[in-house]
């Protein structure tokens, strides 16, 4: 090995050098010979003469061994951020609480400006997808009561989907898609310019002021969106019945009064606002976890989406479990 080229050394290349010897075998304890010159010679004898192990190699890991530790830690993920969605549910209760206390601290106007944004604006695409899955919840179920010759139970069947749960889910899906991503893109924007260390500086509380009006707007016009949405399905499975079964509107109306109660359509709504405390506690948690770079405003976005869609899921599942135990 010949570094007479070498001008410049310092301890760390000197190491690097040592441990490239000791991989190829030499000895590596006297830099004498290798062309250095007096002082990096010096240098990297002083170096070279302190004690030096090679890193211990790493025992190759198995391909089940690896899947196994992947799924502990998600596993491992999983539960921090239930704990953390748990302990941010407890600070906007009691952020809630203060205000209910002194409601002139309310910000009503941002209140009223996110449910314009959180729930009129969401209504065309939310009904335009209620309608249309309506419709082919009408189509399946006449292939498939045809056969039988009950055609005419597809009425029960789109008015008990729909009431129950297709029009809450559809509505929750498609809010937790829109508002909740933008909960997190306007928060974490926020966060990555430094404003709300800057609300925080000027002694306002960023909880009572970004996360409290999004979350009561998105309470209070969940029910409304999931209503409209339940019509609207309602609806497309009316229009297809009467276009494609000959089932007439007067027909459809009658036999939906028979057979639903209003019990149907408020276990449905009563699910409304629990899945948006749900989309918005997830959107703005997501949107406070930002660090400041583009890259985390959409890699948090996207979690934050991910998490709203199987959280609505999940309790959508424990509903249907507690009314199935107290035959609601």
């Amino acid at each position: 090995m010949d570094l007479s080229s070498i001008d410049a050394l310092d301890p760390s290349g000197a190491r690097l050098l040592q441990l490239a010897l000791l991989k190829a075998g030499h000895e590596a304890r006297d830099p004498r010979g290798l062309g250095l010159s007096a002082d990096l010679c010096a240098l990297a004898e002083r170096v070279w003469s302190a004690p030096t192990e090679l890193p211990a190699p790493t025992a190759a890991v198995s391909w089940p061994i690896e899947r196994l530790a992947t799924i502990g830690a998600t596993l491992v993920t999983l539960q921090g951020n239930a704990r953390m969605l748990l302990g941010f549910f407890g600070l906007t209760l009691a952020t809630f609480a203060r205000v209910l206390r002194n409601p002139s601290r309310l910000r009503l106007t941002a209140t009223v400006h996110h449910m314009e944004a959180t729930g009129l604006n969401a209504l065309p695409i939310v009904c335009l997808l209620a309608f249309l899955v309506g419709a082919v919840v009408a189509y399946l179920g006449a292939s498939v009561l045809r056969p039988y010759g009950g055609e005419v139970f597809t009425v029960e069947l789109i008015a008990f989907s729909f009431m129950r749960e297709f029009g809450v889910l559809l509505a929750a899906i498609i809010v937790a898609g829109r508002s909740g991503s933008a909960f997190t893109a306007e928060i974490g924007s926020m966060k990555s310019h430094e404003e709300i260390d800057a609300m925080r500086a000027l002694g306002l509380d960023p909880l009572e002021i970004l996360v409290l009006p999004r979350t009561l707007a998105l309470v209070l016009t969940m029910p409304l969106v999931a209503f409209l949405a339940t019509l609207a399905g309602v609806v497309g499975g009316a229009l297809v019945a009467w276009m494609a079964l000959d089932i007439p509107p007067a027909l459809f109306m009658a036999r939906l009064q028979e057979s639903m109660s209003w019990q149907h359509l408020t276990s449905g709504l009563i699910k409304a606002p629990f899945f948006a405390l749900a989309i918005a506690l997830i959107g703005c948690l997501e949107g406070l976890k930002v660090e400041g770079s583009a890259e985390s405003v959409g890699r948090h976005t996207t979690s934050a989406v991910v998490q709203s869609i199987f959280v609505v899921i999940l309790l959508d599942a424990l509903f249907a479990m507690f009314y199935l135990e107290i035959d609601f």
